[in-house]
This record gives structure tokens, C-alpha cells and sequence, in this order.
């Protein structure tokens, strides 16, 4: 697989994995299933690994390092997250970016990764409570220290981005992106090419709704989240059926699938963006890494944007609590 380079030298595949539904979120966990499809990513070429302390609070960091400890792969570059705290079996979050919570995390994230060094260490939520400065001071002593090698932010304002920039350079902003969510594109995705910042997209398939494979009339279980956001009403999937009607059209065309369009059409939009699907399924996990082979023509970019155009997503991206700490 291809690189691409983050910020000022990260390097990391071109589509990395994102590791959150192994531990929670959309079912039951599997670990060894889990560990069955990082090895197998090392195997295609993906080298970029994505997770959080608060991914089933600790689990999904612990997945990683015992699968780091028993992987004969080097060159692997991993990413994980501090500012929010939750305890276990709730969803109601708390955004803490207190410098002594962070140092605390970071050594945390360490322990349980099994390594000296993280090398993408995001702010996962901006605290209104603590001037982003303070925060990125916090974060710099930690790169001094050798425990990080890299800072990114995770759904900041572009101001945010600005501020802390100011401090310390920032590697890469992790924020939703994909057909369905392109809010991005207004004013923090400008501004992370103005001063050099990756971006890095997560949930860059609508949390499974740009395969396709999700009806108004699919439902889902308890223990998958998508059955309390509000995009994901029987109506609201309805009402944005128009958009996965073309990509799946243009793949049927194209004879992929509807995933990699919609993977490729994010590679499309710039060499400084690395989308992080997820996934805990080999055969899924296959699926999306081979849209790095497809390759859109100006007449397939300039359909889809004609579309886009026309098209306004229905719905809020998450609940209430979720919406927490987004474009802070």
C-alpha cells in the first residue's frame, strides 16, 4: 500500500484502520477475531493503527498491545486519544483536558499499548474549561519527553486548530468526513492546508451507511449504538437514501463496491488525508483496503459533486452527549 505523510514527517499507509468497533459500539467484542484482522492488515500494507483510552475504557488500547507484543511487524504507527472520561457501562461522557488528568492518560495509553513512545497522540475533545493553550503546553512537555512523538486534535473549530498550532505544531486533526458528513470542508480542512496539518477522516463510510448494506427497515441490536443516533431513524435513512443511490449506481458501474467508491472519492479529495475505516471482519477489512486501488476519473469526481451539490444529509450526527465537545 501507498504512504502518506501527516503533518511535518509522520508517515503512515494510506488508509489506516480504525480500532473502536473491536471494543465497543456496533455488537458483541471478539478479540481474537479482532487480533485476526490487525494481523491481517500488516499482511495488506496498513501500517496505520487508530484507537482511545475510553474505547471500552482501556480494552481497545490493551487489544492493540497484546497485539503489538506478539507481532513480528515493525514500522507500525499508532494513534490514540485522552479528553474524555467515561465509566464503564455508561455512555455519558465527561471532557477533561486538565494537564494532570492528561499526563495521567498519556501513562496510561503507555502501559497498556506496551510501548516507550505513542506516535500520534490526539486530543480527543476540547475542554471549554481549559484554554487549548494550556492543553498544547501540556502535550509539548510530553513530546520533550520522549512519550510522544506527535500532537493531533480531534474536532476542534479552526480557531482552535490556530491557537494551538501557535503552541506546538500540530501533526494531524482527526473529525468525521465522508460523503454523507462533509462539514469539514467550510473552514478546518482550509485551514489544516494553510499550516500544514494532516487530516485523518474517521467514520469515512457513515458508520456503515455508504455500504450500502444499511436499510430504513434494517434495524439494529441493543448493544449497537447506530439505534440511538438520529441519522439512523427509519425516516432519516429514508430521507437520505438519495446519496447511497449513487454511489452504489457507480459502483455496480465500476464493479466495486459501494465502500470503495466512497473510500476512494476521500483519497480523491488530497494526498494529506488518510481515512481510518473501521472494522473487526477480515472480509470487510479486504473489501476496504482495495479502495486504494480504485481510481475515480474527473467525469466520476464531477457526478458525484453534482450530487453533492444538491444533497443535504438529515439528521445530527450523534445524540446530545455526543455532540459534546465537537467543533470546540
Amino acid at each position: 500500500m501507498k504512504k502518506r505523510v501527516l503533518g511535518r514527517g509522520l508517515e503512515v499507509s494510506e488508509l489506516g484502520l480504525g480500532c473502536m468497533g473491536m471494543s465497543e459500539f456496533y455488537g458483541p467484542r471478539n478479540d481474537d477475531e479482532s487480533k485476526a484482522v490487525l494481523h491481517k492488515a500488516i499482511d495488506l500494507g496498513c501500517t496505520f493503527f487508530d484507537s482511545a483510552d475510553t474505547y471500552g475504557h482501556n480494552h481497545n488500547e490493551q487489544l492493540l498491545g497484546e497485539f503489538l507484543k506478539n507481532s513480528c511487524a515493525d514500522n507500525i504507527q499508532i494513534a490514540t486519544k485522552c479528553g474524555i472520561r467515561r465509566r464503564p457501562g455508561e455512555y455519558q461522557r465527561v471532557i477533561d483536558n486538565n494537564p494532570r488528568y492528561i499526563r495521567s492518560a498519556c501513562e496510561s495509553s503507555l502501559r497498556n499499548l506496551g510501548v516507550e513512545c505513542i506516535d500520534l497522540y490526539y486530543l480527543h475533545r476540547a475542554d471549554p474549561n481549559v484554554a487549548i493553550e494550556t492543553t498544547i503546553e501540556t502535550l509539548s512537555l510530553l513530546v520533550k519527553e520522549g512519550k510522544i512523538a506527535n500532537i493531533g486534535l480531534s474536532e476542534v473549530s479552526a480557531s482552535t486548530l490556530r491557537k494551538a498550532h501557535a503552541i506546538h505544531p500540530i501533526c494531524a486533526v482527526q473529525t468525521e468526513y465522508s460523503l454523507w458528513t462533509r462539514d469539514v470542508e467550510r473552514e478546518i480542512l482550509p485551514t489544516c492546508r494553510e499550516l500544514g496539518v494532516g487530516f485523518v477522516p474517521y467514520s469515512p463510510l457513515g458508520r456503515g451507511f455508504l455500504t450500502g448494506n444499511i436499510l430504513p427497515n434494517s434495524g439494529f441490536t441493543q448493544d449497537d449504538a447506530r439505534q440511538l443516533l438520529p441519522r439512523f431513524t427509519p425516516d432519516n435513512l429514508q430521507a437520505n437514501s438519495p446519496l447511497i443511490d449513487v454511489v452504489t449506481n457507480m459502483a455496480i458501474r465500476k464493479s466495486c463496491s459501494a465502500a470503495q467508491i466512497s473510500l476512494a472519492w476521500l483519497l480523491a479529495q488530497g494526498p494529506d488525508i488518510v481515512p481510518i475505516p473501521g472494522t473487526k471482519n477480515i472480509k470487510h477489512l479486504l473489501d476496504n483496503l482495495e479502495a486504494a486501488d480504485i481510481t475515480l476519473t474527473a467525469e466520476d469526481l464531477a457526478q458525484i459533486a453534482l450530487v453533492l451539490e444538491a444533497f443535504q444529509p438529515v439528521g445530527e450526527r450523534y445524540t446530545t452527549e455526543g455532540m459534546k465537545g465537537v467543533n470546540a
